[in-house]
């Protein structure tokens, strides 16, 4: 889903005009003039300011959104936010990708329910681990919460499959092994 919005800076750049005309006042008549003789450049410089800031903040949240994204965009002196969002991925595609992407479990099970509802937690994760997962999660086209669901399931298979006996031949039957002397 996409969605184009268009942000007036006019008034920003009014309202900044507006408080150097008033601290120009307390200066006196030279303050005064001054800030008129300004005015012109101080309007461009605040305007290009603004625009700066909100490309920065775009990209900052097309970041957080990916694979979502945030577009600045001018059309003529007012910039136009185009918001990408992200496509929904339920959390039984998500578990199906995680199966896919890991192999699945050795008996093709999923260790987390891909009927049963989401459930919502919360985590607290160092910054340099949050940037990392973020950075990881952008490189593969997914949320954050795509990636974090995928990683989770693949762990847990992991882990089951280390604690299970190693099947031959891609079968259910466990793998024996004996060990001894033979004559």
């Amino acid at each position: 889903m996409c969605h184009i919005g268009t942000m007036d800076l006019t008034s920003y750049v009014s309202n900044l005009g507006r408080e150097f005309a008033t601290l120009a006042e307390a200066g006196g008549e030279e303050a005064r003039a001054l800030v008129e003789r300004l005015t012109g450049s101080l309007e461009s410089a605040i305007r290009m300011t603004l625009l700066e800031t909100l490309s920065a903040a775009a990209d900052e949240i097309t970041r957080d959104l990916a694979p979502g994204s945030v577009e600045l965009r001018l059309r003529g002196r007012d910039p136009n936010f185009v918001v990408t969002s992200p496509p929904a991925e339920p959390l039984e595609l998500a578990a199906q990708d995680a199966a896919a992407t890991t192999g699945g479990a050795p008996d093709g099970d999923l260790p987390i329910a891909e009927d049963g509802p989401a459930a919502r937690i919360n985590v607290r994760l160092p910054e340099q681990l949050k940037a990392a997962i973020e950075e990881a999660a952008a490189k593969e086209g997914r949320s954050v919460n795509a990636w974090l669901v995928r990683a989770a399931a693949a762990a847990l298979q992991r882990s089951d499959r280390d604690q299970r006996p190693e099947s031959r031949g891609g079968g259910k039957r466990a793998r024996q092994s004996f060990t001894g002397w033979v004559r």
